[in-house]
C-alpha cells in the first residue's frame, strides 16, 4: 500500500502535465514509472551499452523475453526513439524494450548522433549501422537474423522509414536492405515540406539540397516492406497527414501499408501508450505487436529447398 501511494504521488508529480511532460524530456521519468508500475517480469536487459560502431553515441541496448536463451531464434525489433533529432537516450526507453520483449521480441534500442553535433544524414548512417550490426550478431543473442523488423516514434520513425524505403542506407552500411521485414511507425514525419523555419527538421536537414531527398514519401515504392503507420488525430506536432500521405503513396505504388488513426491521441501519448502506466490510452502496443508478429512470421522454405 505504501509503495502504491508513493508511485501515485510520483506519477502526479511527473505526469501532471500529461503528454506535455514527456515532450519536455520526460522519457526517463516515464521509464521510471514503468519500472515501478509494470509487472516486473517477462523481460530482462540482456546487453547494455553494446557498441555497434566507434562513435560515442554508437551503442545499443538489447532487451529479451525473460526466458529467452542464446540458442533461441526469436523475432527481432529494432526500436528508434524520437526527440526531434536533437535529444534522446536509449536508457530512457527501457519501457519500450520491456514492453516489446514481453510480447516475445528480442528488442534492440540504439542511440544515434544528434543535432547540433550531427546533421542529416548522420543519424541515418548510424541507424543503418545499428541494423547491420544486429543482422550480423543477433543470432548469438537469441534473435533470428532472418526476422528483423523496425519500429520508431517521431524522429525515430523517420529514421526507420528511410532505411526501409531507400535501400542505399543499408547497402552503404554493408548490409542487405531485404533484411527488413516490416516497419511500425508511430507519429512519424514522412512528408513535411516545406520545413518550418527554425524547427527541428530545419535544424537537422535544412541545408540539404534538394530537400526532397530527405522525405520518406519520395521513396514510396511497391516492393517496400509492409508498413504499419499509426498516428493520433490530436497530434499537432507531427500532423496525421504525414502517415496518411505515405500510406496513400505506398498503396498507389502497389505496396502494403496499414494506416491506424487513434482518436483523441496526441504526439507523445502514442509512445506513452507502450508503457505500463499509460496503456489505457489506446491499444498501441497490442496492435503494433500483432503487425510485427505478422511480418516476422517464419518463412517456410519450398519443399525442394528444404530437402537440399
Amino acid at each position: 500500500m505504501v509503495k502504491f501511494l508513493f508511485v501515485a504521488i510520483l506519477l502526479l508529480l511527473l505526469f501532471g502535465g500529461g503528454a506535455k511532460a514527456v515532450l519536455r524530456g520526460g522519457a526517463r521519468s516515464l521509464n521510471l514509472a514503468d519500472r515501478l508500475l509494470g509487472p516486473g517480469d517477462g523481460a530482462r536487459l540482456l546487453l547494455a551499452d553494446q557498441p555497434y560502431g566507434q562513435g560515442p553515441r554508437q551503442s545499443l541496448d538489447i532487451w529479451v523475453p525473460e526466458a529467452a536463451q542464446p540458442h533461441d531464434r526469436l523475432p527481432v525489433v529494432v526500436f528508434f526513439y524520437g526527440g526531434g533529432w536533437n535529444s534522446g537516450a536509449r536508457e530512457s526507453y527501457g519501457f519500450a524494450g520491456r514492453a516489446l520483449a514481453q510480447q516475445g521480441f528480442v528488442t534492440v534500442i540504439p542511440d544515434y548522433r544528434l543535432v547540433p553535433r550531427a546533421h542529416w544524414p548522420d543519424f541515418l548512417k548510424d541507424s543503418a549501422a545499428a541494423v547491420a550490426w544486429v543482422h550480423r550478431h543477433i543470432a548469438s543473442l537469441g534473435g533470428d537474423p532472418d526476422r528483423i523488423a523496425l519500429m520508431g516514434h517521431s524522429a525515430g520513425a523517420y529514421n526507420a522509414m528511410m532505411l526501409a524505403l531507400d535501400p542505399s542506407w543499408l547497402r552503404e552500411a554493408g548490409s542487405d536492405p531485404s533484411v527488413i521485414r516490416g516497419v511500425a511507425g508511430l507519429a512519424g514525419p514522412y512528408d513535411f515540406l516545406p520545413l518550418e523555419k527554425g524547427g527541428f527538421a530545419d535544424k537537422a536537414m535544412g541545408k540539404v539540397r534538394p530537400l526532397e531527398k530527405t522525405q520518406p514519401v519520395a521513396f514510396a515504392r511497391g516492393d517496400a516492406p509492409p508498413l504499419w503507420l499509426a498516428t493520433g488525430d490530436a497530434d499537432d506536432v507531427v500532423r496525421p497527414r504525414n502517415s496518411q500521405n505515405l500510406a496513400a503513396a505506398i498503396l498507389r505504388a502497389g505496396g502494403a501499408a496499414t494506416l491506424r488513426v487513434y482518436p483523441g491521441m496526441g504526439h507523445t501519448a502514442i509512445v506513452m501508450a507502450l508503457s505500463a502506466p499509460f496503456r489505457g490510452k489506446g491499444p498501441v502496443l497490442e496492435e503494433a505487436s500483432d503487425f510485427l508478429r505478422g511480418v516476422t512470421a517464419r518463412r517456410i522454405a519450398p519443399i525442394g529447398a528444404a530437402a537440399q
